[in-house]
């Protein structure tokens, strides 16, 4: 018996079983059988003599794949639409390539929000180490403005009637 790059057994045994793979890919045999009904597969999966579905290390690969794209935030419906091009065979390259640059743009996008996210939480971490160290952070973040220290020495202006106090900078 033969294994293949992934450790799975292919030969002498006809395929995959859909468990193998949904061990092997960490999708639950419910969505195996969703990715099937939606087209999200690149061929149609073929059963066994009794009915069971067969699946060989390229459909593996290509969940693999998928997985990473919707982990990346790909709509499922972006995910079909790719999957049809390449199942469709040669000829859309540039298509393909497009769809792909539009889903590299929005997750560079999306990385470049949570790096501003961790500035500011690695501000917030810098400024409370501070204040333990200093034995200033009793009072830290209080519920209500103006009962205990704020983390940054900047003054509350005074609200005018109407207004609500709008720091609270813990």
């Amino acid at each position: 018996m033969s294994e293949d790059a992934g450790g799975l057994s292919t030969r002498n045994t006809g395929g995959l079983s859909i468990g193998k793979v949904a061990e092997a890919t960490g999708l639950s045999v419910h969505a195996l059988r969703f990715f099937e009904r939606e087209g999200l597969f690149l061929r149609d999966i073929p059963r066994s003599g009794g009915g069971q579905r067969v699946y060989e290390q390229a459909d593996v690969d290509w969940l693999l794949l998928c997985g990473r794209l919707r982990d990346s935030g790909m709509p499922i419906a972006t995910i079909k639409r790719f999957a049809a091009l390449v199942r469709s065979g040669p000829g859309n390259e540039k298509d393909r390539l497009a769809l792909l640059r539009e889903h590299e743009c929005d997750v560079r996008a999306k990385i470049d929000d949570l790096g501003a996210c961790l500035d500011v939480i690695h501000g917030k971490v810098v400024v409370y180490e501070q204040h333990l160290r200093d034995g200033t952070a009793a009072g830290l973040w209080s519920p209500t403005p103006g009962s205990g220290p704020t983390l940054t020495p900047t003054p509350t202006p005074t609200p005018t009637p109407g207004q609500e106090s709008a720091s609270v900078t813990g």
